[in-house]
Parts: C-alpha cells; sequence; structure tokens
C-alpha cells in the first residue's frame, strides 16, 4: 500500500521502496506516483499504452546518473556496480544505458514517518571503492509538498555525478497541445540547445516560454535550454483549460535544463551537479505549489 499524505487542497501517493515499481532507472526512495490537486490528477505515466508499468516512469520519480552510473567503468562485465537509490546493478556489456532493465540487489532501505512527512534512508554497500547513504524526505505543504536530500559519500573514491525529477505531468491526463504554457526564469537559448528533436514543428521557443501550437501527435525533446549558463533552478507549467498550475523551485543553480513531452505528457527537468570526496555531503531541495489560475 502507497504512503499517503493529504490535505484539504493536496493528496500525493508515495510508493515504498520495494513496492511495484522495480526498474533499474529510478531512485527508489520516496517514488511520487500520484499528486491530486483538489481531487484533479496531476501525474502523468512514461508510456501509458506499455503494459509493464513496474519497469517505467510515473508520476514525480527522479534519477542520479542519467549518463554514467557510479562505478561502472571500473566494474568488469558479470560485476556489480552502483544505481544511487537503488542498489547494484548486474553489468552485462561495457556500454550503460537507462533504457536498459539491469539486474537489481537492492540497497538497504529504512522509512519513517510522521505528521505530514516521509523520511526514506538508502545505504549501499561499499562496492569497488564506492559508496553512499541517501536520505530523503516528502513534506506535504498547504499548497504544495517539498522534496529535501542529503547524500553522503561513505565509500573512498569520489562520487560524481547528478539528480534530476523527470516531472510526468499531466493535468487530468489531458494531452500536450495549446492549453500548456510551460515558463522560465531565464532567457530560452535555442541556439545553443545540445539537442532540437521538434518533428512536427508544433513546439514554440519564446524568450522565456515554451507553448505548444496544436495538440502533439510526437515526442519532443530540447536539452541545454539556458545555454549551459549558471540559472535559477525553476519552472512554472499553466494549464489554461484547467486553469491550473504547477512550480518546482530548487534551491539551487543549475546549468542543465532539459524538456521532454509526448502527446499524453510534458516533463522539465531541472538538473543538480553532485561532487564528493570520502567523508563529504551535499544537501539540496525542490519546492513544488500548486495553485488555481486566476
Amino acid at each position: 500500500m502507497p504512503h499517503i499524505l493529504k490535505n484539504k487542497n493536496l493528496e500525493i501517493h508515495i510508493d515504498g521502496p520495494l513496492e511495484n515499481y522495480k526498474g533499474s532507472r529510478f531512485d527508489w526512495t520516496g517514488k511520487i506516483v500520484s499528486v491530486k490537486f483538489q481531487n484533479m490528477q496531476l501525474a502523468g505515466l512514461e508510456s501509458p499504452t506499455n503494459d509493464n508499468e513496474h519497469y517505467l516512469g510515473k508520476g514525480f520519480y527522479n534519477e542520479f546518473g542519467i549518463d554514467d552510473a557510479l562505478g561502472f567503468e571500473e566494474t568488469p562485465i558479470g560485476g556489480w556496480f552502483h544505481k544511487i537509490g537503488v542498489g547494484l546493478l548486474k553489468k552485462e556489456d561495457n556500454k550503460y544505458h537507462i533504457s536498459k532493465t539491469y539486474a537489481v540487489k537492492p540497497a538497504e532501505f529504512k522509512i519513517t514517518s510522521e505528521a505530514n512527512t516521509l523520511l526514506i534512508q538508502c545505504t549501499s554497500e561499499i562496492i569497488n571503492g564506492f559508496g553512499y547513504i541517501l536520505k530523503k524526505d516528502i513534506e506535504l505543504k498547504d499548497a504544495g509538498f517539498t522534496i529535501r536530500y542529503r547524500l553522503e559519500n561513505t565509500g573512498e573514491k569520489d562520487i560524481i555525478t547528478d539528480e534530476y525529477v523527470h516531472n510526468f505531468t499531466a493535468f487530468n491526463k489531458e494531452g500536450t497541445g495549446s492549453n500548456y504554457t510551460l515558463k522560465f526564469p531565464f532567457q530560452l537559448q535555442p541556439a545553443l540547445f545540445e539537442e532540437t528533436v521538434n518533428p512536427e514543428g508544433k513546439v514554440a521557443i519564446g524568450q522565456n516560454d515554451i507553448t505548444f501550437k496544436s495538440a502533439l501527435k510526437q515526442e519532443f525533446f530540447f536539452s541545454n535550454l539556458s545555454g549551459d549558463d549558471s540559472v535559477d533552478a525553476q519552472w512554472e507549467l499553466e494549464d489554461l483549460d484547467c486553469k491550473i498550475g504547477i512550480s518546482e523551485t530548487g534551491n539551487f543553480k543549475t546549468n542543465k535544463v532539459n524538456v521532454w513531452g509526448a502527446p499524453h505528457v510534458l516533463c522539465p527537468e531541472l538538473f543538480f551537479k553532485i561532487a564528493l570526496k570520502f567523508g563529504e555531503a551535499t544537501e539540496w531541495s525542490r519546492q513544488y505549489k500548486v495553485y488555481n489560475l486566476s
């Protein structure tokens, strides 16, 4: 059964580490699968047509190390390497990719619940000189929720990685189209995007917003929206039909902001860089607010 945080406006469902999702990509600690605002669902699915949902993303899942898992290069084929927040993954070949489903040895998890807050701790083994303790707490607020993280390096080797929330967002299961406006507090620099995938030409890039000319039929993707400039970590998505908005604000600067979307879901992503030597720890947070449009 999911852990439920609820008040008069919001209801959040959080799966425990060993519940439902069994994939090797997304963090198992605090898997936010559902967010309802005034009984309207805001969380979507990575692929609603795929029946194998326990190996796919949904809701407000997050991930550590989208490009390279911890210790992958040092690990021989057949050995085990770390995926932060998941456990140990078995190396099958010399190329790591998030779309693969790896065999998993789960990390050690501990869950504590308090009033309006769920706390999850993930403790890894020390493998190939790498180890960590991840602590995450999810707190329900009157008009949103906050995710706080603490990552400590308990191994002898440096941890160099990043973390982001995928934000599978869909208002009341509506499709992505002209009803959506995605705003940022910085100037978008399309000439400096690392990747531009806009096959239908329906996604319009403004000075600091992204809009849609009509309903999408294909996926799109833009990476590095700030052109590698360090900017405030924030986005704001508004649905003009539902008259609802949601925002995410990190307490950090970022030089990597991506957005992926499909006909059924829209996903802005704010990346937090991590570099830790043995014994060092870092803390960061993400604050979500949900509101009615006037």
